[in-house]
């Protein structure tokens, strides 16, 4: 492959009542907060004017809702692979709750019991990268935050345990957050 690759712009949902209590929510299919709407509508405002080839969301409707929200619903193909990290046994919980038991835990490291290992999930993010990569045009992808943050280390030729360096930053204020990747056959960037 040559020449630059596409920008993918990551977009991890709005906020719900578990991303309010700190809880893991992996394939727990929870709805938007109010706010969490009212943000996802504030980011097709701040994405107006741009142009993506393609757009990809989670299956899961608090990814789904805010791509429909933000005005990408009409476009948006829905990738299963885009899910959140399945937690397992710690779906629900909180890292304190988590740490209580099990004191060294590391997500990025250790991964879930009865869940999904870093591994496991950068082999998603690879089937994702690998796809987007063949777009000619920027991507815009709706999914949740560990798991685009692993993308994130898979796009840069990371291995997974490296989404741990990558947090996702708020641009306006807002819950909703974005973020920008271009990467190269040599080199990769975060564009925040």
């Amino acid at each position: 492959m040559t020449g630059i690759l596409p920008v993918i712009y990551l977009v991890r949902h709005g906020e719900t009542a578990w991303s309010l209590t700190g809880q893991h929510t992996g394939l727990t299919d929870v709805p938007l907060t109010e706010r969490g709407e009212r943000n996802a509508r504030r980011l097709g405002e701040r994405l107006a004017g741009l142009a993506f080839a393609k757009v990809f969301t989670s299956p899961l409707q608090r990814a789904a809702r805010t791509c429909e929200l933000a005005g990408f619903r009409a476009a948006a193909e829905v990738d299963a692979d885009l899910v959140e990290w399945n937690y397992g046994k710690y779906e629900g919980l909180r890292t304190v709750e988590i740490h209580a038991k099990h004191p060294d835990w590391q997500l990025f490291r250790d991964g879930c019991p009865g869940g999904e290992s870093p591994v496991q999930v950068g082999a998603r993010a690879d089937h994702v990268v690998s796809r987007v990569r063949e777009i000619k045009g920027d991507v815009l992808i709706f999914s949740s935050g560990h798991f685009l943050r692993v993308l994130a280390a898979r796009w840069l030729g990371l291995e997974s345990a490296a989404g741990r360096f990558f947090i996702l930053s708020i641009r306006t204020g807002a819950d909703t957050k974005t973020n920008g990747l271009r990467g190269s056959e040599t080199r990769g960037r975060l564009e925040v």
